[in-house]
């Protein structure tokens, strides 16, 4: 047996190499794990949990109007930016010691650094040389923004939680999740909030009704969306910065958030010293046991360009390591990997789309429904859940879940498990609701929307 260093070495501290790292260990495998940044990844440090955090400091004002009508009466208390920020940092921190710790439980050697390939079983962190009979690259993401005429006065998803003073003009570029989660926290928190996406609708890749009804749900808290238009040019004025936009007009903003999508974190990694494929869209090109084109190397998570969430990027660590080191048959299932996303109302999603399901299927089933929730019929807030079922018509399968209100992100959790176990329409018609839930709707709609 070859004598190296380690059996495993990971470049990279997020969810899937910690996963990966720990898993692996337990197997009895000598384990290594270089991160140049922070313990935990885009997860826990710029990306869900903080993200999460400023979700809930931002609802606070909306259920602050809400209560009058069910007799609070009292002013609106003022916001702090800098409380909610330095409280989350320190919320950050014990994360990443937790994370830390978890490693030097599982006896992982921990190493400060940014790893680079040097061979198909070297890697360096600085000065120092590691020897591995296995490597797995596990970096990871990062913000993109493209190049244009005052690009660098922009800010990314990186920047956004950390600023040192609150925006109160905000323009979001973007029309992805991320860019809808923070039009909706800074909106909550204050900011006159502007949101511009270069395409007729946002969220792209969502089911068509669940993007309609978020334009016209988020629009209704204030949000101001616009269409079809980007950005020319920003410059900076006093005390201001300039937008020119594509259909001729200008904005004023004290901060511009890009969100315009994310690029693997493959910068420096050494791939040219090894026979790692990466392919047109610059994610790296793996086999179903996340291999690389260099039999040594593995690559799992956000660096590959499947999907881009924390759990699975933990079900495929756990994954390899069960296959490379426990000699398991481990295989990730993407078949109904629910997603939720942290708008406001919150979207929660599982299962095929509208689209998806057609041509797939062919012949399905659309049961949608759409209401006010009860909460706001006495605090009088103007809001409407979405709800969408879609049936496979021959096998009667609830193949697509689909919903926009308050908790959507909880609920589709419970209904991700059904969808898994196959369950259909006449499965849910027979299940016995919670009264009063918003939940309760997906086992009482009876009516097809439409079939064919």
């Amino acid at each position: 047996m070859d004598n190296y260093d380690y059996d495993l070495f990971v470049i990279g501290a997020g969810s899937g190499g910690v996963r990966a790292a720990r898993m692996a260990a337990g197997f009895g495998a000598k384990v290594a794990i270089a991160e140049d940044r922070y313990m935990g990844g885009t997860c826990v440090n710029v990306g869900c949990v903080p993200k999460k955090l400023y979700v809930y400091a931002s609802e606070f004002s909306k259920s602050f109007s809400d209560a009058r009508n069910y007799g609070w009466d009292s002013e609106k208390p003022a916001f702090h930016w800098a409380t909610l920020r330095d409280n989350k940092k320190k919320e950050i921190s014990r994360l990443n010691g937790i994370y830390n710790r978890l490693l030097e439980g599982a006896k992982a050697d921990v190493i400060d650094g940014r790893g680079r390939i040097l061979d198909a079983h070297t890697v360096a962190v600085g000065e120092r040389r590691f020897s591995a009979g296995k490597i797995l690259i596990a970096t990871g993401g990062w913000p993109h923004i493209p190049p244009f005429p005052g690009s660098e006065l922009t800010l990314s998803s990186n920047e956004i939680f950390d600023l040192e003073q609150f925006p109160q003009r905000l323009v979001i570029v973007g029309g992805g999740y991320i860019a809808v989660e923070f039009a909706g926290i800074f909106n909550g928190l204050g900011s006159r909030v502007t949101q511009l996406y270069r395409g007729p609708l946002f969220l792209r890749g969502f089911d068509a009704d669940i993007r309609a009804h978020a334009a016209r749900e988020i629009a209704k808290t204030g949000v101001d969306l616009r269409f079809e238009v980007n950005v020319e040019a920003i410059t900076r004025g006093a005390g201001r910065l300039e937008l020119q936009l594509t259909d001729g007009t200008t904005i004023e903003a004290d901060a511009v958030l890009y969100a315009t999508g994310r690029k693997a974190n493959l910068e420096g990694l050494g791939l040219e010293n090894v026979n790692v494929e990466v392919n047109e869209f610059g994610t790296v090109v793996v086999d179903a046991e996340y291999r690389t084109a260099e039999p040594s190397i593995f690559a799992l998570g956000d660096v590959t360009g499947g999907m881009e969430l924390t759990p699975v990027a933990l079900a495929e660590g756990m994954s390899f390591a069960r296959r490379q080191f426990g000699e398991l048959e481990n295989v990730v299932d993407y078949d109904f990997v629910p997603s939720a996303v942290f708008c406001q109302p919150n979207i929660g999603t599982v299962g095929f789309t509208e689209e998806q399901a057609r041509a797939r299927f062919g012949h399905i089933r659309l049961f949608k429904s759409t209401f006010k929730p009860m909460k706001h019929t006495i605090s009088g807030r103007d809001e409407q859940t979405f709800m969408k079922l879609i049936v496979d018509k021959a096998s009667d399968r609830v193949v697509g879940v689909h919903m926009m209100g308050p908790d959507a992100g909880e609920i589709m959790q419970g209904i991700a498990i059904a969808l898994r176990a196959g369950a259909t329409k006449a499965v849910f018609d027979t299940t016995i609701g919670i009264h009063p839930t918003a939940a309760e709707e997906f086992v009482t709609m009876r009516e097809a929307w439409t079939e064919d």
